[in-house]
């Protein structure tokens, strides 16, 4: 965790601890109340803080630290429907003498020339990965990109002017692009988180020559192979049946009407906020700054394109994709609390790849690189070394830990 989102983070308990709203600041004390996130603090919010501090307070939250602040080197894959796709490298910088997180992830030698290309989830965007490419960032070589329609990448052209659904079988195509134009040659390893893993298992299925060509690892972080209409969200029995039965439907209709759905989902921030942070961690206690940060990835996804994206998950099946894998290292890693997709599916993709390293990270939810960045980040390390990058010496520290004032040291 930096200095100033420390910082910023204690200045809201301490806040929210003062028995003075006026002595703490009204901004502070809104702040509290926001990063409660749940249904009951969201109607104590509305009865004690009115809508125009709640705003002031979210934009405190928003200048507290500095996620998804971290750029690279831009560049841009041309899709094969024409769609723009964005991407940012960091490249490998010479040890300058200060090489104490150099060590902390592979020791005292040079990791080997690999670039790990990294796959994010639905309705996020390529800053979801910002605690692991604070580790990584600039001592292995590393691509980040925006998923089709997500973040800054263009609005998907099949989608935009022909009609033609999303499929994860394109969002392979897409990845494969990426890999063409940002990493065209030398040993890559593939990091999917969510519909990111879904995209790496499709471009296992469509370009199998590449996996076995030059694919040397695979992470798979919190996502699912196949059987998400089974899904349960966390919801009874009844419930469930009834988001089956309307929620495809209901997607469609609010897409067409984007603009309305759009000032509706701004006058109802509040109670959107908690149930982003409902499904997005488990812990009561996740860093204000880093819920709101996932917060402003989600909201910034139009409702179009989720409508878009959704059925794609309802048809999704690359069981059989896993095998492509099956003579390589690859990290099997979800939240053990995960409701988007529950650590059940991850179990499974375990199951079909028995000499995979599987982790459930306690007391975490489907954002678990946000929620405990240091045990994915420490597990990735894991996976570099086991493909062929020097072993780690020691756990990344401080840069994958949202719960400590420890400054980085490299």
């Amino acid at each position: 965790m930096s200095e100033s989102s420390a910082q910023a983070t204690a200045a809201v308990a301490e806040a929210a601890a003062s028995a003075s709203w006026r002595r703490a600041g009204l901004a502070g004390a809104a702040i509290g109340v926001v990063a409660a996130g749940a249904a009951a603090g969201v109607a104590v919010e509305r009865l004690t803080v009115g809508r125009g501090m709640r705003r002031r307070a979210r934009l405190a939250l928003d200048a507290s630290g500095p996620y998804g602040a971290l750029r690279g080197v831009p560049g841009r894959a041309r899709a094969a429907d024409g769609t723009e796709l964005y991407y940012e490298v960091d490249e490998v910088e010479p040890d300058t003498g200060d090489g104490a997180r150099r060590r902390r992830l592979f020791g005292r030698r040079a990791p080997a020339p690999v670039t790990v290309v990294f796959s994010h989830g639905y309705c996020l965007n390529q800053d979801s990965w910002h605690f692991q490419r604070a580790a990584l960032r600039g001592v292995v070589r590393s691509v980040y990109w925006d998923q089709r329609s997500h973040g800054r990448s263009e609005r998907g052209a099949e989608q935009l002017e022909e009609g033609i659904p999303v499929s994860i079988d394109r969002l392979g195509d897409d990845l494969r692009a990426v890999i063409d134009a940002a990493a065209p040659e030398g040993p890559i390893v593939l990091v999917g988180h969510s519909m990111g893993g879904m995209t790496v298992m499709a471009l296992a299925d469509r370009c199998p020559e590449l996996v076995r060509e030059r694919v040397i690892g695979v992470a798979l972080v919190g996502t699912s192979s196949g059987k998400l209409g089974e899904v349960n969200y966390g919801l009874p029995v009844a419930g469930v049946a009834a988001v089956r039965r309307v929620l495809p439907g209901l997607l469609k209709v609010l897409g067409q009407r984007a603009d309305l759905v759009e000032k509706g989902r701004r006058a109802t921030a509040d109670l959107f906020a908690g149930i982003i942070k409902r499904y997005s961690f488990a812990t009561r206690d996740v860093d204000p700054a880093i819920a709101r940060f996932a917060e402003r990835m989600i909201e910034g996804t139009p409702i179009d394109v989720v409508a878009e994206f959704y059925p794609a998950f309802q048809e999704h099946d690359k069981t059989a994709a896993l095998e492509r894998f099956a003579r390589l290292p690859v990290l099997v890693l979800a939240g053990e609390q995960d409701l988007v997709t529950p650590s059940g599916h991850s179990e499974a993709i375990a199951a079909l790849l028995p000499d995979a390293e599987f982790v459930l990270v306690p007391d975490a939810g489907h954002l678990v690189m946000l929620e405990d960045p240091e045990a994915v980040t420490d597990r990735l390390a894991d996976l570099l070394a086991r493909a062929g990058v020097p072993a780690a010496a020691a756990t990344v520290g401080s840069h994958g830990d949202t719960g400590s004032t420890a400054q980085p040291g490299g």
